[in-house]
């Protein structure tokens, strides 16, 4: 839709921009120092609109909060289009000669009157016209996103949805304005960059270029392979099929975080081999034929890319433990063993050598110079050239020149498993504040440390612990139609009443065993974030050890 998928503004952004859209992010327990940005640039101006299924640390800071039912992003967004276009709230100058798709995206959100979307959503009506000519009208605006719009089956079309409501109204390509994507973990952007998608080179170049590739095939001497690869979820259908027999994991601990678990584990399970390359021990390992020691980020030199395109110098902190292996290292000794050398000397030289196969992202970028400016936000292709802090400036240039903005009008669609006489409830996903993903890194606290969460919960309205007879700490059988867990139960306002949350961090509750096997025909992204579930009270006499009547369900 704009030409790349990288985020187009910068976190100092927040304290430029005079609204922000806040769409299903728990800030505060998922990013909780960007969250600490955003309340910083609230007492400088900055309103907030939250639009989230849970009531939210973050909507105490903010203007408004819009709790949709989950999954009904798209009826909200094409309903605030709806909303503009009708009212005239956008530049025709602007979308004429700066954008494609407009009138296929108006047909598209005719039918989405706010009448309409207000039964999808459950907002009023008056709410999603305010918020509408708020966003659409305010000087700079941006709209912040993160798993609450990615982890469903139509998660790509929301993000099109978000592109498409920030183009419509400009808000975009200019300081305080612009689409940031919270990425869920500290170098998940970098990850993505350095070519761990399965479309895309180092640099985010497309492997399809048959130019592109040719740029690495002269540098590294083979011939690459013209194809796009398998996401996670076509590797795990071709593990089913037989067709993938060895699965190599660096850094993740599929069997805890992936949807339907005993699924997982049962693919796992029919590897002839299974290689984990890993800091811990962690329920993935466990079922590895071999186990590569890695080290941490303070045993390692190197660099992080963030969720604002900043590179950063990651430097040795404390001394590696022993029998461990810095990543490239590993895969280093790994690819000569097969029998294509890779020799280097420390993680710089590889940082140089991307550097000068992608200069026009990161060609400006020398160790020296991070070290001594704590980071650089790309495209930054020269020594002399500061950085981009924002993407797309070309949209407000008095002269327009490059690829023009492309609408992609996309519909609603309801979430595949509603709830229903059987499984009344809807079940969704998170984290939680002091826990870190499935809990591999963050079991392993130093004593002394005291935390507030030991265990799991499970996020209940008072109207429905009420109705079922439950009280705060009660224990309760949590079933969807793949599986039960056990959990104590946490009474809150947070959730709506139909709503239910649980995170996916404990291993003594596994929540993934619940979650639906279904996802993004695109992305390939899990529906996470909403199944059908029944709640049962646990009779008094049963043992309050969680652990052992999972394990025992499992």
């Amino acid at each position: 839709m704009l030409g790349s998928g990288f985020p187009t503004g910068s976190i100092a952004d927040f304290e430029k921009a005079n609204l922000l859209l806040l769409m299903g992010s728990n800030t505060t327990e998922a990013h909780p120092i960007i969250a600490n940005r955003m309340k910083a640039a609230v007492k400088k101006g900055l309103k907030i609109i939250v639009v989230d299924p849970r009531k939210i640390e973050m909507t105490k800071v903010a203007a408004d909060h819009l709790q949709i039912r989950v999954g009904s992003d798209i009826a909200l967004i094409n309903g605030m289009i709806h909303v503009i276009i009708e009212e005239g709230l956008y530049n025709p100058t602007f979308i004429a000669e700066r954008t494609t798709g407009f009138e296929e995206l108006k047909k598209k959100v005719a039918a989405y009157t706010p009448n309409h979307v207000s039964e999808i959503c459950g907002i009023p009506e008056e709410k999603i016209i305010e918020t509408a000519r708020a966003f659409a009208t305010a000087e700079n605006g941006m709209i912040a996103y993160t798993l609450g719009i990615t982890e469903h089956v139509h998660g790509v079309n929301n993000v099109f949805d978000i592109a498409n409501l920030a183009l419509l109204t400009g808000h975009i390509g200019k300081p305080g304005n612009g689409i940031m994507p919270l990425r869920g973990q500290n170098n998940v952007q970098g990850a993505g960059d350095m070519g761990a998608l399965p479309n895309m080179l180092t640099g985010g170049l497309p492997l399809y270029d048959e130019t592109v590739r040719k740029r690495f095939e002269e540098r590294w001497g083979v011939r690459l392979n013209p194809h796009v690869g398998d996401t996670q979820t076509r590797t795990f259908q071709r593990i089913e099929e037989g067709t993938v027999k060895a699965v190599y994991i660096i850094g993740e601990n599929p069997i805890q975080a992936d949807v339907y678990k005993s699924h997982t584990r049962h693919l796992f399970e029919q590897l002839e081999l299974l290689v984990v390359q890993d800091i811990f021990m962690h329920e993935t390992a466990e079922l590895a034929h071999v186990v590569l020691p890695a080290r941490s980020w303070a045993e390692s030199e190197g660099t992080f890319i963030n969720t604002e395109r900043r590179v950063q110098r990651v430097r040795k902190a404390v001394e590696a433990a022993p029998g461990t292996r810095e990543d490239w290292e590993i895969l280093c000794d790994l690819s000569t063993r097969l029998g294509y050398p890779m020799h280097y000397t420390h993680a710089e030289e590889i940082w140089n050598e991307i550097r000068s196969l992608v200069p026009e992202m990161y060609g400006g970028m020398s160790y020296e110079r991070l070290d001594r400016e704590g980071g650089l936000q790309y495209p930054c292709p020269t020594e002399d050239h500061p950085g981009t802090g924002y993407l797309h400036e070309r949209f407000h240039q008095e002269t327009f020149t490059g690829m023009k903005g492309k609408f992609v009008p996309v519909d609603y669609l309801p979430p595949p498993e509603p709830a229903d006489e059987e499984y009344p409830f809807i079940l969704t996903t998170g984290r939680r504040y002091e826990q870190y993903n499935t809990h591999t890194q963050t079991r392993h606290y130093a004593s002394g440390v005291k935390l507030k969460q030991t265990e799991e919960r499970l996020d209940i309205h008072p109207e429905d612990a009420s109705r079922l007879g439950i009280q705060d700490g009660d224990l309760v059988q949590v079933s969807s139609r793949r599986g039960s867990v056990r959990v104590k139960a946490q009474i809150t306002e947070k959730s709506a009443p139909g709503l239910l949350f649980m995170s996916f961090h404990w291993r003594e509750v596994p929540t993934n065993q619940l979650t639906l096997n279904e996802y993004d025909p695109i992305s390939g992204t899990a529906q996470y974030k909403a199944c059908a579930v029944k709640v049962e009270k646990v009779s008094e006499t049963a043992t309050n050890s969680t652990s052992l009547l999972n394990e025992t369900i499992l």
